[in-house]
């Protein structure tokens, strides 16, 4: 009978540390499981949060690429104005000291005359584009009419930014040969290289020029001014005109010169031509003896 007790008892403590165990491995596997769950979410958390990031930043790139530094309006303006003035010289000097008081300067000037009925000139003058409007009111002020007046503006803007963009891409090739140029252990990769990069700078300052000159021509509007003076000329009465004493001893000398000089003419024609004329004056005596002598022998018979 004890045995059997004791046979029940070591049973039952068997069949106690089993489900012990089995409900430890449970414990264990759902703790695990929670584990790699909890693991999983993480991760996928961790992935959102990287993704959304990603996309923050494709966000921010695109952003930077649409609000690209674009300047102002980029207009190059240009004028070309004929004038007709009252006082040209006036007119020339009250127009030189207006460029330098709006901060322009003047890049060429001629004048030319025809005659003394007319005086013309032509001016250019580089005026700063803020004070082109007022420039222009002030120099068509100076003229008695404006004979012809065009203004042209070329808006150069797109090609700015265009210019910039690309002088930006280069930059980025440009560093890129030169990191390759100084990792390069050939002297082959070397010089083809080389030959990129001096490619690349050469593309860069042909984009900087034409930058700096589109930069130079919207900063400073160009002006072609043209000055025309028609002059009046009113013939003026001379002193001589009005002294008729002074007259008449004029007009009694070239009466006495024109005595004189035929007088000497006479002389010289005379003298000059004297052995012709004896001879002349020979032969005619000559003739005239002869006609009276035969006019005798008629009358005798």
């Amino acid at each position: 009978m004890k045995k059997t007790v004791r046979l029940l008892a070591l049973i039952s403590l068997c069949f106690l540390l089993a489900a012990c165990s089995s409900n430890s491995k449970s414990e264990e596997a759902k703790m695990s499981s929670d584990k790699s769950a909890e693991l999983d979410s993480g991760q996928a958390g961790m992935e959102e949060k990287s993704q959304v990031a990603l996309d923050n930043s494709t966000k921010q790139e695109a952003a930077a690429q649409s609000e690209l530094e674009v300047p102002n309006q980029m207009v190059i303006y240009q004028a070309d104005l004929h004038l007709r003035v009252k006082k040209f010289e006036q007119t020339l000097q009250t127009i030189e000291a207006q460029v330098v008081k709006y901060g322009g300067y003047i890049s060429e000037s001629n004048v030319s005359k025809d005659g003394i009925e007319q005086v013309s000139g032509q001016i250019t003058v580089r005026i700063p584009q803020k004070n082109f409007q007022a420039f222009l009111h002030d120099t068509e002020g100076q003229a008695a009419e404006v004979l012809q007046r065009n203004i042209t503006g070329t808006d150069v803007t797109e090609e700015y930014v265009d210019l910039e963009s690309r002088l930006k891409s280069k930059r980025v090739v440009e560093e890129r040969l030169t990191s390759f140029m100084n990792s390069a252990q050939k002297t082959e990769d070397l010089l083809k290289i080389s030959a990129d990069l001096a490619a690349v700078q050469e593309e860069i300052e042909t984009i900087q020029g034409r930058m700096k000159y589109l930069e130079n021509q919207t900063s400073l509007s160009t002006i072609h001014i043209s000055l025309y003076e028609n002059k009046v000329i009113v013939p003026n009465l001379e002193d001589e005109d009005l002294n008729t004493w002074d007259k008449t001893k004029k007009q009694f000398m070239k009466s006495t010169n024109m005595l004189l000089a035929a007088i000497s003419g006479f002389i010289v024609f005379i003298v000059g031509n004297l052995p012709v004329l004896v001879i002349l004056a020979m032969v005619t005596v000559f003739i005239y003896l002869f006609i009276k002598k035969v006019q005798k022998r008629n009358d005798n018979h």
